[in-house]
């Protein structure tokens, strides 16, 4: 398999049918069994390509002398894979860059573009000052392009947190992000799981926050692992497992996980408890509730039941818990590094996540028993889904307090102290987290 027609492929697939990269991306790995060397290569440039391609299409507009609105879309997607492989691709020879690109197009039957893709390569190849980005003085425009970002998201940013902190986060964008995962302790420790690991090739290491959460690098495959076939470990970013450990869950308990799927967070409360007490894992779709199951079964965790209910709306009466996690639904402006599409999509900012999110919070919190802690927690950066509904929810609730969290991370913003914004420029992904106490059955 020629991994750039692949490649192209892929791109072409979530372009024109919005398919979602990284199931695009391992469908296409295992399908055609590539190597770790061609799969990595295949990533790199469908990643790359999504990441960059504002830059990329700004780029080839400096170049092309048909608008780039009429060009078409295969012709595109083969320049922008041209470009990402000169300009920021170190080890693609230029010679391959603009030759492969040139095959990809005859290969596609595109004969009326070859020359075209052949000269605006050959070009950017040759020239001296490859691009220039936009005027300083029109900063938003600038950093648009230099970090492939759309301006409405980098005003949103910068108005959020400030300009440094907008950078940072905007820096953050390109380039995969860490891995991590959790140790199931209830089948092994963390020095066990990192000298397995390490007869397998895959370097591994604690987190200085939790010694359960460990960052892996040299992976390839994690299910072919055979640590991960005996459910030794799953794939969990140190934002997720901080959630948890924000929620306490103890032996014994009730918690409730109301958007559960796809349950990292129920398997690490499990570990939490010991695997001993119920955890109820909810959510909306019935094929996710299978994977949850199926995880579980992997994990050897006994503790979870499942039920499909839709948390903004949960039909009939459940038992009061000592713990409820609200992981809602958001816009994921915290894991744009992990799903580079969702930048670009239109209604990314004027939506109406917000109020969803708070009827999600107010229905659970029926369920919260007196002294019970209740947590509320996104993937996103955006005040108006995370510091905005956790005040308002404690201006609309006094039968509830804010309860502090103390997780040994230092604070880049000022929130109060029962919120937590963790940035994607840090050791995790973007990230918001808050807990609530109930004083009083209201």
């Amino acid at each position: 398999m020629n991994v750039r027609n692949l490649a192209l492929k892929i791109l072409f697939s979530i372009e024109r049918d919005s398919a979602y990269s990284a199931l695009a991306l391992n469908h296409a790995i295992r399908e055609n069994r590539l190597s770790h060397i061609d799969a990595s290569f295949l990533s790199a440039l469908v990643y790359g390509c999504i990441e960059r391609q504002l830059t990329l299409d700004y780029i080839i507009a400096q170049y092309s002398k048909i608008p780039l609105k009429k060009i078409d879309l295969k012709t595109k997607l083969i320049l922008r894979m041209g470009v990402l492989q000169l300009l920021f691709m170190d080890k693609i020879p230029d010679s391959a860059a603009v030759n492969e690109s040139v095959k990809l197009a005859h290969k596609n039957r595109l004969a009326r573009s070859v020359g075209f893709i052949n000269g605006i390569l050959r070009s950017v190849s040759r020239a001296e000052v490859k691009y220039t980005l936009p005027d300083e003085s029109d900063k938003e425009s600038c950093l648009s392009v230099k970090y492939s970002c759309p301006k409405e998201l980098v005003s949103h940013f910068i108005s959020s947190y400030g300009e440094n902190i907008a950078v940072e986060i905007l820096k953050s964008l390109l380039g995969r992000p860490r891995l991590f995962a959790r140790v199931n302790t209830l089948k092994t420790t963390s020095d066990e799981l990192i000298a397995e690991l390490e007869s397998e090739g895959v370097r591994a290491k604690k987190s200085h926050l939790d010694e359960n959460a460990l960052e892996l690098e040299n992976t390839g495959s994690i299910e072919s692992l055979k640590a991960y076939e005996q459910g030794k470990l799953y794939v969990q970013d140190l934002a997720s497992q901080l959630c948890v450990k924000a929620l306490s869950p103890k032996a014994g308990e009730v918690m409730l996980d109301v958007c559960s799927a796809p349950g990292g967070k129920t398997f690490t409360a499990a570990q939490y408890m010991g695997d001993r007490g119920k955890i109820f894992a909810f959510d909306i779709y019935g094929h996710k509730l299978d994977l949850i199951r199926s995880t579980a079964k992997r994990l050897g965790i006994s503790s979870v039941r499942t039920a499909l209910r839709d948390a903004s709306d949960f039909g009939g009466e459940l038992c009061l818990a000592e713990r409820v996690l609200c992981d809602v639904p958001c816009s994921g402006l915290g894991i744009l590094a992990r799903k580079p599409e969702i930048r670009y999509k239109k209604d990314i900012l004027d939506n109406d996540l917000p109020e969803l999110q708070y009827k999600i919070l107010c229905n659970s919190a029926r369920f919260v028993m007196t002294g019970g802690t209740l947590v509320y927690s996104t993937c996103t950066l955006n005040p108006r889904e995370n510091n905005k509904n956790a005040e308002r929810f404690l201006r609309e609730h006094p039968e509830f307090e804010a309860e502090r969290l103390d997780l040994g991370v230092k604070r880049m913003i000022d929130e109060p102290e029962n919120m937590l914004t963790l940035f994607p420029f840090w050791e995790t992904d973007g990230f918001f987290i808050s807990a609530f106490r109930r004083v009083s059955a209201g």
